[in-house]
């Protein structure tokens, strides 16, 4: 996993729980990089599951739901750093359904070797868009959050739905809709 990834997410920890809790997370984790990270370094998602849990334990707030918020805090970050993309697009479903054949492309040019999840489009037209989510990682919530905050950078309301396929999250079926 990319380390951009893992250093926004101890700053959005440091931002929303303090400084401390950072170190009280990663000492508590047996983490290879020690938890010292850079924007580029690879790295174990294992790591990542790490501080999670532990994050979850010290604040008593569900894994899922601080993957989720971690997503939404994300979006700002890729949305400052490449305003140029979200540009191309004219309303959210659209920039949603681009996300594997055009994001995902531009992401792996900025940061080779990340591992991204798939999206495969089985319904689209101008206001609704069904897709499943397939990824080893399960951050199915993540993922929801970067949805909904697509919506809310086009200044639209979304119904999102979405349906385990797999249990563990790996595999997420999405009805995406503009209301």
């Amino acid at each position: 996993m990319k380390g951009i990834v893992f250093t926004e997410f101890l700053e959005m920890v440091e931002e929303k729980f303090g400084l401390e809790m950072v170190d009280d997370i990663i000492e508590k984790s047996d983490l290879a990089s020690e938890g010292s990270y850079t924007a580029v370094g690879v790295y174990d998602f294992l790591e990542m599951q790490q501080l999670i849990v532990h994050l979850s334990e010290e604040t008593g707030i569900p894994v899922q739901k601080l993957i989720y918020e971690y997503g939404r805090y994300f979006f700002d970050v890729l949305a400052q750093g490449h305003a140029n993309i979200f540009a191309r697009y004219a309303s959210p479903i659209e920039l949603l359904a681009s996300v594997q054949d055009h994001i995902h492309v531009e992401v792996q040019k900025l940061y080779p070797g990340a591992e991204l999840p798939t999206f495969e489009i089985s319904k689209k037209d101008e206001k609704l868009l069904e897709m499943t989510y397939y990824s080893k990682n399960s951050l199915y919530m993540f993922a929801m959050a970067l949805m909904e905050k697509t919506f809310e950078f086009f200044k639209k309301t979304p119904v999102i739905d979405y349906n385990l396929v797999e249990a563990d999250g790996s595999q997420v079926k999405f009805v995406i809709s503009e209301q």
